[in-house]
């Protein structure tokens, strides 16, 4: 995000905390709870993410990701979670997922996979497992956030705040190296049920490996440095696909 946009999020009112209600049910209430109020929690994050960064008008890209969404949601176990993929303008590709489900998918990267629903899939399903794994809200509990609810009213815009200072790449790059490989295996678990061919992710992760060493890589090195280096990805994914 850009410092000007940083200010903007700065001013937002009406981020709907409710008291700080949400984090005692994702902490302490029952898993329903914990859904519910990562949901509502995520979506005022979104309206902030949208503030700045704008929808992909390319019709094509948003209906590519929403069709493949929605294959992968109806093999997702749990019935509980709910899923919103959003294809937004960025100059380098760029993947992210906030608590609740709510996926932002930049056209650059949608490119990048050549519109190939398999590669496509893997990028969804990565970003949704973050959420199923519970990644996404973990991610707010452990950056400080909890300190800064305990002392904020609900107008006070906290998320708005901490989204300012992070930025995107602060939400790309906020996952541990073991929770990328968890969000790699268990994606690429939901592509495989959802009928999509997992060799998509090798070939998406190898493509992008071999633009980055190229002297104009598009802004891969941002991107690909918030995962673990693709040759450990690309090698246990291939023993997961021979395991089954």
């Amino acid at each position: 995000m850009a410092n000007n946009a940083f200010h903007k999020l700065g001013r937002i009112a009406g981020v709907q905390l409710r008291k700080a209600k949400w984090m005692w049910q994702s902490v302490a209430g029952t898993e329903a709870d914990a859904i519910h109020a990562e949901h509502g929690v995520g979506r005022d994050m979104a309206a902030v993410v949208l503030q700045d960064m704008r929808r992909d008008p390319d019709q094509a890209t948003q209906a590519l990701l929403d069709e493949v969404r929605g294959k992968l949601t109806v093999v997702v176990r749990n019935r509980l979670h709910r899923f919103q993929t959003t294809a937004v303008t960025a100059d380098q590709p760029t993947a992210f997922a906030l608590p609740g489900g709510f996926i932002f998918v930049a056209g650059t990267l949608v490119h990048l996979c050549q519109r190939d629903r398999d590669e496509v899939a893997f990028v969804l399903a990565h970003e949704m497992a973050h959420v199923i794994r519970r990644h996404a809200i973990d991610r707010l509990l452990q950056q400080k956030v909890v300190s800064a609810l305990s002392l904020a009213s609900p107008g006070r815009g906290v998320l708005a705040l901490w989204i300012r200072r992070v930025g995107v790449q602060g939400l790309e790059r906020a996952y541990s190296r073991d929770q990328e490989f968890e969000a790699d295996e268990l994606g690429v678990r939901l592509i495989r049920a959802a009928g999509f061919d997992a060799a998509g992710a090798i070939r998406l992760l190898q493509r992008l490996s071999e633009l980055d060493r190229r002297p104009d890589p598009l802004g891969l090195g941002t991107y690909l440095s918030t995962h673990p280096p693709v040759e450990d990805r690309v090698r246990r994914l291939r023993r997961l696909m021979l395991v089954g």
